[in-house]
């Protein structure tokens, strides 16, 4: 699944991408990758993915991403249906288009756990649809960068 080149820098920002059909939830981790926080949510054109690939490019230069980290959508039985292939997709262009490391990474529960936090915090139904993608892909970064953590100190 991971190209060539792609481990993550230990150091520098990380950003993270959840990508949905509607919006797409991103996260940034602080330069020295202890904590992920939420960042913004886009709005990209149903089926359309140059737009999507060209905020997402844009993106990681404002936010000066060392790394890129992607959510991949395998099914609960870990196959790859078309929401992992199009994140697959997405990764292979950012790739390309930024000479960033961009690694695929399970995501299958962030969605679940976002909403159990911003449940936690009693976030409306408007606030948490609003809110839900950027912060599971910070609970996505959050992860990376615990297992980061453990590779420097290992």
């Amino acid at each position: 699944m991971a190209h060539r080149g792609d481990e993550l820098p230990t150091t520098g920002r990380l950003l993270a991408v959840d990508l949905g059909e509607v919006r797409v939830g991103l996260a940034l981790s602080d330069p020295g990758q202890v904590v992920a926080s939420p960042a913004e949510t886009l709005h990209v054109p149903r089926d359309q993915d140059a737009p999507l690939i060209d905020a997402l490019v844009s993106a990681a230069s404002r936010h000066e991403a060392a790394g890129i980290v992607i959510g991949y959508p395998r099914t609960l039985d870990g196959r790859e249906g078309t929401a992992a292939r199009r994140a697959r997709a997405v990764a292979d262009a950012l790739r390309e288009r930024t000479g960033l490391p961009v690694q695929l990474v399970d995501e299958r529960f962030t969605t679940v756990e976002a909403e159990r936090v911003l449940l936690d915090a009693d976030l409306s139904r408007a606030d948490r649809k609003d809110t839900v993608d950027r912060v599971a892909a910070s609970v996505l970064l959050q992860s990376v960068l615990e297992a980061q953590r453990h590779r420097r100190a290992g």
